[in-house]
Parts: structure tokens; sequence; C-alpha cells
């Protein structure tokens, strides 16, 4: 049927009303028109019957309605022509001769006023005009109208397609660099010599990889629920679960690739000035990818400020954020009836900054930021006499979920040994990290124009953790900690290398974000980590691989070939900063676009 519809359920009120409103201005019209059409000629169609017509074509009236009137309208306008022709035979018979009283009206005869066209027309369009002022009001969907909810809804989404080459230094050590992350994701490895099959799990630190052909997808919605709520989803490609990337490898059999859960989130605005978000969401915090990855999404509940301050060329803002990192298992150790307590792993953020417009091409932004990374520190376990049936200990637990490398770290499980051999007893191990994370984060950002209208951005970022204390390591270790020596093969405290400080320099030409064609930048960077400056879990997998332990350079360059497309390419070579030699050169060349 052709008539206004109403998705939000009150079609039956609602258009009840309006076609009383319909039909009263019909009828009113008919009468008038009608009783018109007693003293003039009526033409072959009345205006009343194109009036309904046009009333049930635009939907503002029920078909079945319509036409019922149109029916009447129809059969009064021909019992109306009939009875004018009837009064012009009988006027004719009764004045034959000219200007005699036939020409001069009698008593009872009856005179109605003549209803133009134009008048018609305005009555009709007042009539819409409330029906269609009606239908918005209450939300209806007119035919050929998009319903008013798709008007919340936005559709956002981004694809990357990368050439990556990674080229390894030949004089890196191939003996000593375990993977300590691929033990703590499986099956615990056995450090007694005398007992252990061969070597763990070890890094490819020599063979270099040419042309590995990547891609990412991301595709998101986000709903408009009122001017205070809103809410949003976005799936994304990921050869794993981990929380640094979401890059697919290709090739692999040419076998389907997996998508994941990227965000989820809710958000609520209750004053202009403030935001909270609750879910899986974007980084709130002002940061760059030394401490966390572009890609890498927050768990929990944050709220974000901004405030204008002045004459508005100041402003505030800040974050606060609860983040809970990784939950223990309920039922560990499944084989026994005796489960451990639940432990939590959290971080918590506050952060505030401010940006600053000096001028019409002068910028600066400058944040200060604490994050508190609480529970993640490994605990050496209470004796565990695995020898005798046990299988788990009761710290294995604080063993972090994901890791790349570069923190030092420590042994977690205190064995204990088998009296009829102890020195035939296996040790399987799992791995903690061995300092606690505490960190200050400085953020300097300067805008300006340089060469014309050249833009020039300049970027600084300073992390100390403030929780790093070699001597507590150890005491809390009992002795345990196996990596961050010197080369020398001494592990000894004395041969201990790390450090708590991590910076990084950055400078972009051009345009910061090219979007039109023709568009483009170039930057160049250098970052310093020491191994124990932030959890290596976090930050860009690119540079080094990911991870802490890193010193080297960046350069790159973006330009756009088409709107909201660029081509990219960078270059970021590094090496480490203690221990032993490795030193790893990435190249990627991108083709990215959004939408």
């Amino acid at each position: 049927m052709n008539y206004l519809s109403n998705p939000r359920g009150r079609s039956l009120p609602a258009r009840k009303s309006v076609q009383n409103l319909a039909i009263a201005s019909a009828v009113a019209l008919l009468m008038a028109t009608g009783a018109a059409h007693a003293q003039t000629a009526a033409p072959a169609e009345s205006a009343m019957v194109k009036l309904i017509r046009g009333l049930i074509q635009s939907g503002t009236l029920n078909k079945d309605v319509g036409e019922a009137l149109l029916a009447q309208a129809q059969t009064e306008a021909m019992a109306a022509q009939q009875a004018q022709r009837q009064v012009a035979a009988a006027t004719a018979a009764a004045a034959p001769v000219a200007g005699t009283a036939a020409m001069r009206p009698e008593a009872g005869d009856v005179r109605v006023p003549y209803i133009s066209q134009t008048v018609r027309d305005q009555i009709r369009d007042e009539v819409k005009g409330q029906v269609m002022a009606q239908a918005r009001t209450e939300g209806w969907a007119a035919p050929n109208e998009t319903p008013e909810w798709t008007k919340r809804i936005r559709i956002e989404g981004d694809m990357r397609l990368r050439n990556e080459s990674r080229y390894y230094g030949r004089y890196n050590d191939n003996l000593n660099l375990a993977d300590y992350a691929a033990i703590n994701a499986g099956s615990p490895y056995d450090v007694n010599t005398n007992t252990t099959a061969g070597l763990p799990p070890m890094l490819n630190t020599r063979q270099d990889r040419k042309n590995l052909w990547r891609v990412r997808a991301r595709f998101g919605v986000i709903a408009e629920i009122s001017d205070t709520t809103s809410a949003g989803v976005r799936l994304a490609t990921g050869s794993d679960d981990n929380p640094v990337s979401t890059t697919q490898t290709l090739g692999g059999g040419l076998n389907k690739k997996n998508i994941w859960l990227d965000q989820a989130w809710i958000s609520n605005r209750p004053t202009d000035w403030l935001k909270i978000t609750g879910g899986r969401f974007g980084n709130p915090f002002v940061s760059t990818d030394m401490l966390f990855s572009n890609d890498l999404n927050f768990d929990g509940v944050a709220a974000q400020f901004d405030k204008k301050l002045g004459n508005e060329a100041l402003s505030m803002f800040g974050t606060l954020g609860i983040i809970p990192l990784e939950y223990s298992s309920d039922s560990a150790p499944k084989n026994s009836a005796d489960k451990m307590r639940s432990e939590t792993k959290w971080l918590l953020g506050a952060q505030v900054g401010a940006n600053w417009k000096l001028d019409s091409t002068n910028r600066l932004r400058g944040t200060v930021a604490y994050y508190s990374f609480q529970n993640i520190t490994g605990k050496l376990s209470d004796p565990c006499a695995l020898y005798a049936g046990a299988t788990a200990c009761n710290t294995d637990w604080s063993r972090p979920a994901y890791m790349q490398k570069g923190n030092t770290l420590m042994l977690l499980r205190n064995i204990a040994l088998n009296p009829a051999g102890p020195a035939n007893t296996p040790l399987p191990q799992y791995m903690g990290l061995a300092s606690k994370f505490q960190l200050l984060d400085l953020n300097a950002r300067w805008e300006t124009k340089v060469l014309g209208d050249y833009g020039l951005r300049l970027d600084a970022n300073y992390i100390r953790n403030l929780a790093y204390d070699e001597d507590e390591m150890f005491r809390r270790a009992g002795g345990g900690i196996f990596n961050n020596y010197d080369s020398t093969g001494n592990n000894t405290r004395a041969n201990f290398q790390s450090g708590g400080n991590a910076y990084m320099v950055q400078a972009t030409l051009g345009k910061s974000n090219p979007v039109v064609r023709g568009e483009w930048n170039v930057s160049a960077g250098y970052k310093y980590i020491e191994p124990d400056a932030l959890p290596d879990a976090y930050n860009d997998s690119s540079f080094h691989l990911g991870g802490t332990n890193a010193r080297g350079y960046t350069l790159s360059g973006t330009y756009a070939v088409d709107k909201n497309t660029t081509l990219s390419g960078r270059w970021l070579s590094s090496k480490s900063i203690y221990s032993s030699p490795f030193a790893i050169d990435v190249m990627q060349l991108e083709l990215n676009t959004r939408f």
C-alpha cells in the first residue's frame, strides 16, 4: 500500500488522527465544490476529485478510505451536472424575453459562493503540510525516504596491503637468545642440563625474511543512540589474538583468514566536557608507539575530559583509566580439589595535558602521565614437589599472558629436589617479569609552518620506570634472574645489564595526515628503550620486531595517490643496547585506504 507507515509502533493512533483530518477537509471541499457546481459548469473531472486523487497518491489518505471518498465525489459531481442542466432548461422556458424577471433571482433560489482553484489548492497544501509536520514530529517513515534510525549509524573502516622484509645482522648471537614468550605460552622448559632434552625455543637471529606479504582490514559500526550516548563495534584481521597487531600474514596454503573482535564499547557524555567509555576501546591516552602500539586497544573503563580556558587559545584535557590486564584461572590447578585464589593484573593510568594555540601557525601540546601496572611482576612460588606428582606451582599465574622480548625475566618455580636423585630432578620452569613498573610518561609536540606553507611537527617522548630497582629485582627472584647479562657468559650480579629509561624524538615535514591527492609527508626519528623502562608486551611490533632493549632510527614517507588512499614506505633499523648482539632492519611498503 502507498501510505505513511510508522516503524515505531504508533501507526494506528497517528494514522487515524491524520485520516480524520484529511477526511474532514475533503468533505468540506466536496460540499463546497458540489454546491458551486449547481450554478457553474462542471469540468469533466472536478477539482475535488483531483484533490482526493492527490491525497491518495501522496500517501496522506489510506487507499481504501480515499477510494470511497473518490467514488462519492464522482457521484455527487454527476448529480451536480444533471441539476445544472435541469436549472438551465427551466430558466430558458420561463424567460423567453431578454431582460425579464427570469434574469433576476426569484424567492427561494439558493446563492452559493464560487470557490476558486487557487483557494482549493491552498486548502490542499495546508492539509498536506499539517500531515507531513505530524509525520516528522512522530518519526514516521514516508515512502522512498530513509528511516530516521539509519541517520544515526556510521560505518567506517580501513584496508592496508603491506610488503615487508626483515634483515638480520651477520654478527648476531644465535646461541643465547631464547624465545621466552613461546615457553610461557606452551609447556615449561626444563632448565636442568642433566635432564633437559635440548635447546628451548630460539629466536631467529640470522636468517633474512624477504617479501612477506601481509594485509590488515578493519570494519566498524558506530551508533549515536542519543545526543549523549553512543556505542561501537569493530572487527579486525590478525594472524593471532596478540594485542599489538591486527596484521594478517598471507599465504598459509591460501587458507581463510581469522576475524577478531577488535572493539566493543559504550560511551556517554554527562556534560559537554566529560566522556566516559566502557568495554574494549581505542587508546584513550596521548602516547607514542614506543609505549603503546597504534593497534593496541584497551579493556575496562576510561573517563576523558576536555575543557577550553579563557579565550579558547588554551585548553586542558586528561584521562583516567582502569584497565584489567589479565585474570588468573578460577579452577587452577585443574587436578586438585584445593584451588588457588583468584588474581587480577591491572593497569591504572592518569594523564593531564594542555593544548596551546600560540598564533595562526604555531601550536604546542604537552602531557604528563602516570601508569601503575599492578600485580604483573613475577612471584617466586612456594616449594612445589613436581617429582611427587604435582603438575603446577602456585605462582604459575604470574607469568605474562603476552610478551615480546627485552624485559628482565626471573624463574617462577621453587621446585623441590627429589631426595633420591637431586642432581637429576627435572626443573621445568616458567618465566615472569623481574621488575615492577610504575611509569612517568612525558610527551611534547610542536606544530608550525616552514618554507612558506609546509607543515613541520616535532614530537618528543620520555619515559622513566620509577619502580626500577636492580637490588629489589634480585631479592624478589631469589637469584633466579637469567637474562640481560653482558656477553661474557658470566651470569652474576656484577655482569647484569639493564635500565629504566626510554626516549624518542621524531620530526615530520609535510601534511601530518595526507588525505587529499597530492598531499605528502616525510619523517625521521630515533628511539632508545632500555630493557626495563616499560613492559615489553604493548609497544610497536615493527621496531626491533617489538619489545625493549633496543635503540635505532626510523625513516618514512607517505604520498596520497587518491582521496583517503596513500602509498608509504618505512625503514626501521635497530640493535640491542645490552647483552648479546642482535640487530634487525625492517623495510615496509604499504598501500592504505580508508572509508
